[in-house]
């Protein structure tokens, strides 16, 4: 009678359906009510069924007393059909529970209402959206963003974020080294060889994530922090949860937030090598495997490497990495000459995205000249496909005056609410903006026609050089004064010009068209692209 009752009042059904590629949620009322839903129930399963007979199934979850869900996003329109499928069949509120839903066309504009939730195609090297049109990844990471913000702030932070470019959120959904609790004083859980769920902490992340996507603005969660050192390290459940536990949150968090359009994080800053890689592949079969799901990544610790490790397994589809936030030789080498650059080409094609490179003003050292150098470094490295941006003050979502946790801080970092109008954060929404000019999925590594690198001599003035494969459009970035050749085996003809990613604007370029090499000279006061465009 419950679930009828539910069905009859549903917002969605009382009007004309729920529109596609948006968030459907079905409420089911439970016949007990468990002393603890993770281990007493443990799956909750829901087939969906498309109008044109194909099936989905996903996960339900608990959400407090005798409150289960199951949410979902439905990608055709049309009358759909669900039936239930639980491990206590006794439990007549959620086994064998049926129903159906009509979807309809969507009159929101954004594009992931439009053209369909992003998604990886094999064989490629980028994302796109669900009809095909390639998706450009340029995120911010605001950690604490969901744990922390009020409502005013987080509009305020998405509509920045909109404005410039930035089409992805990075942020965490439990407590974790560098936030014990949220905005209200919970956690997400108790217990570490035992663990309780606590569905009220999540309810502000459920209304962050559907504000980001109302705006058309894609999020990336981060299920289980991992990082297995430093301060606050017990606080990271993908440290400090064994195997089971680790397991059960995650399939939580994902069953939460499977009808929102995100790209799962499955592992924030951790070791996913050595020891802890049967761990990982372990957590990512078991929470992904038999359920349809977004594309999912691991976000490694700094300048640390598992490419070859995971690109066989099915369950993940995209390689994101992190650089670290440092600008010295070390780094950059390992940016533009380590395993990155070396590996790409011999394993399964899939995008490769530097998820945190160094973070603006982080130790006070960082500036907008080392973003640019990092982010454009690492686009070009491999394959085109995206990048993230970071500022010390925006991840931890810092209050003037207040101390980041757990991270040795001494005080000074500026604020989230400044921090977004840093010139290196404006400076990435004009990156996007130009990469966006091109069909900048068919631009490829080609520093193998870089007559000579300077970089090789000074490693902060590594030129990278990409090209489509008809070499009809060359690009390069160009860090430091220099005179630059090309060779051109083909002999073609090129205009030219330059870009300035500070000022966001073109200039005209004098070069000279060889019979085989295109020579030019880098001459202005800040790191320029060349764009070379077949006549």
């Amino acid at each position: 009678m419950y679930l009828l009752l539910l069905l009859i009042f549903s917002p969605c059904l009382l009007s004309a359906g729920t529109p596609i590629w948006t968030k459907h949620e079905v409420q089911f009322q439970s016949d007990k009510l468990y002393e603890n839903p993770l281990y007493d129930v443990r799956d909750f399963k829901v087939t969906f069924t498309a109008p044109s007979g194909r099936k989905r199934i996903v996960r339900g979850f608990w959400d407090g007393e005798k409150i289960w869900k199951v949410r979902f996003m439905p990608d055709e329109t049309g009358t759909w059909s669900y039936i239930t499928d639980c491990t206590d069949q006794d439990n007549k509120g959620l086994h064998k529970q049926s129903g159906e839903f009509k979807c309809v066309p969507n009159a929101n504009g954004e594009l992931l209402f439009q053209k369909g939730a992003v998604k990886h195609e094999p064989g490629k090297y980028y994302l796109s959206y669900g009809d095909g049109t390639p998706f450009f990844w340029l995120a911010c990471t605001a950690w604490n963003g969901a744990l922390k913000s009020t409502g005013e702030e987080w509009n305020y932070y998405l509509e920045q974020r909109k404005k410039n470019n930035y089409n992805v959120i990075q942020l965490v959904t439990t407590e974790w080294r560098g936030c014990d609790k949220n905005a209200e004083g919970l956690t997400a859980i108790e217990g570490t060889g035992y663990i309780k769920i606590n569905p009220e902490f999540f309810k502000r992340i459920d209304q962050r994530i559907d504000e980001a996507n109302k705006k058309g603005i894609l999020v990336s969660p981060v299920v289980l922090w991992a990082l297995p050192s430093g301060q606050g390290r017990h606080l990271s459940p993908g440290y400090t949860l064994p195997l089971d536990e680790a397991v059960l949150l995650a399939k939580y968090i994902v069953a939460r937030y499977q009808g929102n359009h995100v790209i799962w994080t499955l592992g924030g800053d951790g070791r996913y090598y050595n020891e802890q890689e049967v761990k990982w592949k372990e957590i990512g079969r078991r929470v992904f495997d038999g359920t349809g799901h977004a594309p999912v990544t691991l976000h490694p610790h700094g300048s640390s490497w598992v490419g070859d490790l995971f690109d066989q397994e099915e369950w993940y589809s995209l390689m994101g990495y992190q650089s670290s936030h440092n600008n010295g030789e070390k780094v950059v080498n390992w940016i533009n000459k380590g395993p990155v650059s070396q590996m790409w080409s011999k394993l399964k094609p899939m995008p490769y995205i530097n998820m945190e490179p160094n973070y603006e003003e982080i130790h006070f050292r960082i500036t907008d000249k080392d973003v640019r150098n990092a982010s454009y470094w690492s686009i070009f490295v491999t394959p085109v496909a995206g990048v993230t941006y970071g500022a010390n003050g925006i991840w931890p979502w810092l209050a003037p005056g207040e101390l980041i946790l757990n991270h040795s801080d001494k005080g000074g970092v500026t604020g989230w609410r400044k921090s977004i109008d840093f010139p290196g954060s404006i400076q990435m929404g004009y990156l996007a903006g130009f990469i966006k000019q091109f069909d900048w999925w068919n631009l490829f590594p080609a520093n193998e026609i870089l007559a000579e690198q300077p970089g090789e001599n000074i490693y902060n003035h590594w030129i990278s050089v990409v090209k489509s494969s008809g070499d009809d459009l060359i690009i390069a970035y160009i860090p430091e004064k220099c005179d630059v050749k090309l060779f051109n085996p083909k002999g073609y003809r090129y205009s030219a010009q330059w870009f300035d990613p500070v000022a966001n604007n073109y200039s005209e370029a004098r070069i000279i068209n060889e019979e085989k090499s295109i020579l030019f000279k880098h001459d202005f006061d800040n790191d320029m692209l060349m764009v070379l465009r077949k006549q």
